[in-house]
């Protein structure tokens, strides 16, 4: 049987360098590897091009890479939730590339199937359509999209076996199923890693074909990202 688990996320992260390009999932802070950005906090990796649904929130999430002035680039559906991200945008000193949020999530498929490009009609007659080659399918036009290259995918999910199948929970399924296998290297990261052969087949959302490196996570903090409560009557 083989065997993708590695002993923890200094092994897991181990070839990301300065410059590359990784894709992180999750949503908000929803399903986000929390551990494996802490790690790249802690190794100081810089100049990274991020691919993310968002960026975190100020002081949790992908923002913690902001603060610190390790992503150049981030390409993002939604942006709203972070303001030292809109402060770096504003002022230069983030390159930022907007997505709408099905074509991001189509681009990570794509890139996970091996499909080098698509058409779409998402974002035709905008500002996203600049440069793109169009095309009219059944009397509407539509934009040709590339699928994402990235050096890394790294994928929350909350239980794993060794051999990298991978079964998420709730809506942290989000961006983490289509990122896995869409990286030239997947790493996962899991609440729960157990041996090959104990999860239910019928139950498993990602083969372990798609993953390279799989690790047990530790202290998972799980934030809310706007924590909304009724008053006591």
């Amino acid at each position: 049987m083989i065997t993708r688990k590695v002993n923890n996320v200094q092994e897991a992260l181990d070839g990301i360098q300065d410059g590359m390009t990784i894709m992180l999932g999750g949503f908000g802070l929803s399903g986000i590897p929390e551990n494996s950005i802490a790690e790249l906090v802690r190794k100081g990796t810089t100049n990274l091009t991020c691919i993310s649904n968002n960026a975190g929130v100020d002081d949790f999430g992908l923002g913690l890479l902001l603060q610190k002035r390790q992503i150049k680039k981030m390409i993002s559906s939604y942006v709203g939730e972070n303001a030292e991200f809109e402060r770096q945008m504003l002022s230069g000193e983030l390159e930022v590339e907007l997505t709408p949020q099905g074509t991001l999530a189509e681009k990570c498929r794509a890139a996970q199937a091996g499909i080098p490009a698509f058409f779409t009609p998402a974002g035709y007659g905008t500002e996203v359509a600049e440069g793109k080659e169009v095309r009219e399918f059944n009397g509407k036009m539509h934009i040709m999209e590339l699928a994402y290259q990235a050096d890394f995918a790294i994928v929350k999910a909350w239980k794993g076996d060794e051999a990298g199948n991978l079964i998420f929970k709730g809506t942290a399924r989000n961006f983490n199923a289509p990122m896995a296998g869409a990286g030239k290297i997947t790493i996962a990261e899991v609440e729960e890693l157990v041996p090959a052969g104990t999860l239910d087949p019928n139950q498993i959302h990602i083969p372990g074909i798609m993953v390279n490196r799989i690790f047990q996570g530790e202290k998972f903090e799980k934030r809310i990202e706007q924590r909304t409560v009724r008053q006591r009557s």
